[in-house]
């Protein structure tokens, strides 16, 4: 940091006689580079320094100590925030009003003293303004004040494994219900690889669709929305644990994964950037802090964050050029007021969001809440985990086959299988649709199937996790049709393999009818067919040949008999006007038939 010689070479003579007077000395030189020199080496005397620091107020010496604790500098944003601004005063109004003797903060009665200055600095993440204190008097007064302190790294936000933790253990009330991780991204990814290869909408999973999409993209298993055959088949054949920590490994290191624009409730508008990679490792840094297996109050990990490095992922502190608003209302979320509701927000997310579903947090709710109020660490930066955290679930499921073509698929079953098996299915158990489309970043999807893992993902800070994790299926249900044989035929399937998945994976014998029915389509295709069809019936064989002669008639299909004929697709309205003008009024049966299972 510059020292004090160079921190006061912008300011005015004036403002140099204001200093020395504040420190009891009376400048005599009328140059300003040598009263510049002179009121230098005046202050840089020890006892005079320690002198001075004992008369100033408690709030000028606690922010003093404050930028000491820091390392002798911090984001000038932030120590402003909390210590009071410094007025812009021209020179002529400084010296009339003397300003100087009745300071407006902490932070102007430090400045006039020299004990404060501002300079842009280098960071990781660009230029940054910060507040000061000159290198050759923080020298000073740690040598006269502060011998036994530590002195921290002066580089912003370096934290190192053996810091103390940000805010406390959990209380007993806030950790009453456990919510464990789990490794159920892995079933939702398979899902999301499988729906994009059959061309068919993203379904909804338990993991929210752009988020699996996210982590997929960042481990390089698609390339946009498009699946990379072979990065598919390794990840679906990985070991449950080994997949998990590859994923994890892909997210930790990516620079395109932003958990800033995922936060629910929330929509980010505007081209500009945040660094979605400086922040995760901020934040993964602390979390490392913690010690794994031990409950930790997730409000007092926020406030702490919030009270020590409030502009954890804002460059210089700048809270009003990002555009956030929530989905309900057209304000935007600016100023440092609104921080519990972006920053505060993205740090409730990355805990209860990326690092529950990659098995790294668990959570836990007071008995009867459904706001997440306590997380326990289970696996630190580097992946090591408890000893009691190794095991994994085998994949040892074995499906049912049913003869009515139904195909019961449990969770546990080879990833790999299941996700061959699906694309020769139908999905069965619809449920509504995600938010996307079948290119996930297009504002809406088309219509289409679902599976069964249909909760939907509530915004940070009012996350019911239990209702949705309590209610995840272990099922899968699929069934097999014609259509879904055709389209398995149209992407080189065939139906002898889809044979060998079902006995290699079934927990019984798969039904012999089943087999004889789906080796029969392979040889005549389609041989029944069940139509919906509307039906003109006449009194006469003359109304019909009539009709069928009139310009009507090419709207009319298939003849069934002598009075009965087939109305073509959406032409029956022109069918009853054409018999109108032939002076004949038609009755509309409206049965409504029900659909045998």
């Amino acid at each position: 940091m510059p020292d004090l010689l160079h921190s006061l070479q912008s300011r005015d003579l004036g403002h140099l006689r204001i200093v020395a007077g504040l420190w009891g000395e009376e400048l005599k030189s009328a140059e300003m580079e040598a009263a510049l020199e002179e009121l230098a080496a005046a202050l840089l005397d020890p006892a005079l320094v320690g002198e001075i620091v004992d008369s100033l107020s408690a709030e000028a010496k606690s922010a003093l100590e404050v930028l000491i604790e820091e390392g002798g500098r911090m984001p000038w944003a932030t120590f402003v925030r909390r210590f009071g601004e410094i007025r812009e005063i021209g020179p002529g109004r400084r010296d009339r009003e003397q300003v100087y003797l009745h300071p407006a903060s902490a932070a102007e009665t430090l400045f006039y003293r020299a004990f404060l200055a501002r300079a842009f600095f280098d960071t990781p993440t660009g230029p940054q303004e910060f507040a000061y204190i000159p290198d050759d008097l923080l020298i000073i007064i740690h040598h006269e004040g502060h011998k036994g302190e530590k002195e921290k790294n002066v580089v912003p936000f370096v934290v190192n494994k053996g810091d103390e933790p940000l805010g406390r253990p959990a209380a007993p009330k806030e950790r009453e219900r456990p919510l464990p991780a789990s490794d159920r991204l892995l079933d939702d990814a398979t899902t999301l690889l499988a729906a994009l290869r059959m061309d068919m909408q993203p379904p909804e999973t338990i993991v929210p669709v752009n988020v699996v999409c996210g982590f997929l993209q960042a481990a390089g298993i698609l390339a946009g929305d498009e699946p990379l055959a072979d990065k598919v088949k390794s990840f679906l054949e990985m070991p449950r644990a080994q997949a998990l920590s590859m994923l994890a490994e892909a997210w930790q290191t990516s620079e395109t994964f932003n958990e800033l624009r995922q936060i629910p409730g929330l929509v980010c508008e505007g081209e500009w950037k945040n660094s979605s990679l400086v922040t995760r490792h901020f934040l993964l840094a602390f979390l490392d802090t913690i010690p794994i297996d031990k409950w930790w109050s997730l409000p007092a990990f926020v406030h702490a964050i919030k009270e020590k490095y409030p502009d954890f992922q804002r460059p210089a502190g700048d809270y009003d050029s990002w555009f956030i608003r929530r989905t309900d209302s057209e304000a935007y979320l600016r100023g440092f007021e609104h921080w519990d509701e972006v920053d505060g927000a993205l740090i409730r997310y990355f805990i209860t969001g990326p690092l529950f579903w990659l098995g790294r947090i668990d959570l836990a709710t007071p008995e009867g809440g459904k706001t997440v109020t306590a997380f326990r660490v289970v696996s630190n930066v580097e992946g090591q985990m408890s000893d009691a955290r190794r095991s994994t679930f085998d994949e040892m499921g074995k499906l049912h086959v049913f003869s009515q073509g139904k195909i019961t698929i449990p969770r546990l079953l080879p990833r790999a299988a299941r996700y061959q098996i699906s694309r020769f299915c139908e999905w069965e158990d619809v449920g509504r649709v995600a938010a996307g489309s079948r290119h996930l970043h297009s504002p809406a999807l088309a219509s289409g199937a679902s599976v069964p893992q249909v909760q939907v993902y509530v915004p940070a800070g009012l996350l019911d996790h239990r209702r949705r994790i309590e209610t995840m299926p272990d099922e899968y249900h699929y069934r097999v049709s014609t259509h879904s044989l055709k389209k398995a035929k149209e992407q080189g399937l065939k139906v002898r393999q889809l044979l060998s998945l079902l006995a290699k994976n079934a927990a019984a014998e798969i039904p012999l009818v089943f087999v004889k029915a789906l080796k029969r389509w392979e040889v005549n295709g389609t041989e029944a067919r069940i139509e919906n069809l509307v039906i003109l019936r006449v009194s006469r064989p003359e109304v019909l040949d009539e009709l069928r002669k009139s310009k009507a008639g090419r709207f009319l299909g298939e003849i069934l008999g002598p009075t009965t004929v087939i109305v073509k697709t959406g032409a029956q309205g022109k069918v009853l006007a054409a018999l109108a003008e032939m002076g004949m009024l038609a009755d509309v049966s409206h049965e409504e038939h029900r659909r045998d299972e």
